[in-house]
């Protein structure tokens, strides 16, 4: 598979952290400009210290990471950043992610977070084309009442929120703790996600369904270990935003090799390609896209399945979709 087709090819991103995007170089630079000490000599010592063996381990170093940031200019640069690299890669449309508890936590004002990456989020349209949204996620390992006040101090700007998530340490927090914050976030007109199924069970995936009536499942493939639910996934045409490179790092799957993506392609799984927290992983999302072209042996057609899924799962407008999927179509079937 020809490296220049998976860039050319238009894609969304669907599961992206955009704290996740913080490269070494980056978190130097920021902590120079901030006066913030970091527990690293190099960017070199930072890189060596992406092994992780579980998730709470990323995590532990993911929120170490995001001390550095301070200002709305901080989070501009950061998303700003992320907008380029997802330009290199052919992505024309991103919903990305952000952690606004990880942020008000350290006493940063929920301003300067929004302000800043609602800022790159105008340039990125302007200088690259791209479209993008916000979902704003809650951190799971904290309580439903604290992510209620996040909601409330979220109020000022809903009408440039997107979707509500559901994200951090899985195990030990179900979906069901959130039932209340979700039914209320979708009452203020918010679409709902959840991570689930990644390092939970497949009862997370339910749960998630049934309990917060998510309308995207983030993650989700551990749902595989449950025929039942596979083939309820397929028949409700909900979309998994799979991200292989990640799986990998956390030790989702022990190999590229063994990924499952083309298995949930086989099973009429609506399942997209993304890069989730790339800076920690890895790989930004075309290097997702070709790292299991090569280990699974996808062609052309499927991976235009795969980009024609991150439309069709996104939060765009119909017509917008139409228009996107279109210009897949045409790549793989040139007039």
């Amino acid at each position: 598979m020809t490296k220049d087709f998976i860039t050319a090819l238009p894609k969304a991103e669907l599961h992206l952290h955009i704290e996740g995007s913080l490269e070494p170089e980056l978190m130097f630079a920021l902590a120079a400009r901030n006066g913030v000490a970091i527990p690293y000599a190099s960017v070199e010592e930072v890189r060596a210290a992406y092994a992780f063996s579980n998730l709470q381990d990323f995590l532990d170093i993911y929120y170490a990471g995001a001390d550095v940031l301070r200002t709305r200019a901080d989070f501009h640069d950061l998303a700003a950043a992320y907008f380029d690299r997802a330009a290199a890669d052919g992505v024309v449309h991103a919903e990305i992610m952000f952690d606004p508890q990880t942020h008000t936590a350290r006493g940063i004002p929920f301003a300067e977070v929004i302000e800043g990456l609602l800022s790159a989020m105008a340039q990125a349209q302007a200088r690259h084309g791209i479209t993008s949204a916000l979902i704003m996620s809650f951190l799971r390992h904290l309580s439903e009442e604290e992510a209620f006040a996040t909601l409330a101090e979220a109020t000022p700007w809903l009408d440039r929120i997107t979707a509500v998530g559901l994200d951090s340490s899985e195990v030990g927090h179900p979906p069901e703790k959130f039932a209340r914050v979700f039914a209320a976030a979708r009452g203020r007109g918010l679409k709902l996600v959840a991570h689930a199924g990644e390092e939970g069970p497949p009862e997370y995936v339910r749960q998630a369904l049934d309990v917060l009536a998510v309308d995207r499942i983030d993650h989700g493939n551990r749902s595989l270990e449950d025929p039942a639910l596979v083939e309820r996934l397929a028949r409700e045409g909900m979309t998994l935003t799979v991200c292989p490179l990640s799986n990998l790092k956390l030790c989702v799957v022990d190999r590229i090799e063994d990924h499952p993506i083309d298995a949930m392609l086989a099973q009429g799984l609506r399942a997209t390609i993304n890069s989730d927290d790339p800076a920690y992983f890895g790989g930004y999302v075309a290097d997702n896209y070709r790292a299991v072209a090569a280990a699974r042996g996808l062609d052309r057609a499927a991976l235009a399945t795969l980009a024609r899924n991150s439309f069709t799962g996104s939060f765009l407008p119909a017509d917008a979709v139409a228009a996107h999927v279109a210009r897949v179509d045409a790549m793989v079937h040139p007039a």
